[in-house]
């Protein structure tokens, strides 16, 4: 028998293409502050960390939505480890190129890290239903309040350990230019998924009324189905162009 296709949403990959603008205008920013042409703090300042958290969790959203379609159009187990392996492979990438810009705080388990290890857990309950709404809340949840728990029960210090933070139950953020752990970003892709296993079912037609986008949208669609590519390219063309506008000036 034929193995059943999975076919892209252009709204979904529009709602990426908007996450990947934003992260974009971010990282110029960032990068003008690491070529010192700015002065930002990008580490504690409420109006660049609350950005990356809505970035991030526009991401994770839309990577749970586009399981939840996946799964109902019965993508095989051949077909998600095949993009699997690509993005655990631009997860790698990204540690390397971390380790040479950023050898003190270089990137150990960054958003595509993440991403990697939430997919196998999102594709292994997709059909959990609505539980997923509350093990989403949980999940979040959990993040604020570990460290009362750890206070409580210092034995569990040991979770602050690299070996253990990228689970996310920790009292202190490790030094790194990029943590994603799975608690509590894993909490909002199980909403993505959620969300898109209830439109599903309650709007069977939505798939369906997915129309063709046009003009800039049509761009931006293209735009969201390469996010990997894009994300791994975009940091490494900013700065670069960055630094030559440095030298021309």
């Amino acid at each position: 028998m034929a193995q059943p296709m999975t076919q892209r949403l252009d709204r979904i990959d529009l709602l990426r293409a908007s996450a990947m603008l934003w992260m974009t205008a971010y990282h110029f920013c960032f990068d003008l502050n690491f070529f010192r042409l700015i002065r930002e703090d990008f580490y504690r300042d409420p109006f660049w960390t609350w950005q990356r958290t809505a970035i991030v969790s526009l991401f994770l959203f839309t990577a749970g939505l586009s399981q939840a379609v996946a799964v109902h159009q019965g993508q095989t187990w051949a077909r998600f480890w095949r993009r699997w392996l690509q993005v655990a492979g631009a997860a790698l990438l990204v540690t390397a190129g971390s380790l040479l810009v950023f050898p003190g705080s270089f990137i150990y388990f960054g958003v595509l890290h993440g991403i990697a290890v939430m997919l196998i857990v999102v594709r292994l309950t997709a059909g959990w239903g609505a539980w997923l709404w509350l093990l989403g809340t949980l999940a979040i949840g959990l993040k604020w309040a570990a460290p009362s728990i750890m206070v409580a029960w210092p034995a569990l210090e040991v979770f602050n350990t690299p070996w253990l933070n990228w689970l996310g139950v920790i009292s202190r953020k490790p030094v790194t230019e990029d943590y994603v752990p799975l608690l509590p970003w894993l909490g909002v892709m199980w909403w993505g998924v959620a969300a898109g296993r209830w439109a599903l079912r309650n709007h069977p037609q939505w798939p369906g009324n997915d129309a063709p986008a046009r003009g800039v949208n049509k761009a931006l669609v293209l735009m969201g189905r390469w996010s990997l590519s894009y994300y791994l390219l975009h940091q490494p063309v900013l700065m670069g162009l960055i630094w030559l506008g440095m030298q021309l000036t």
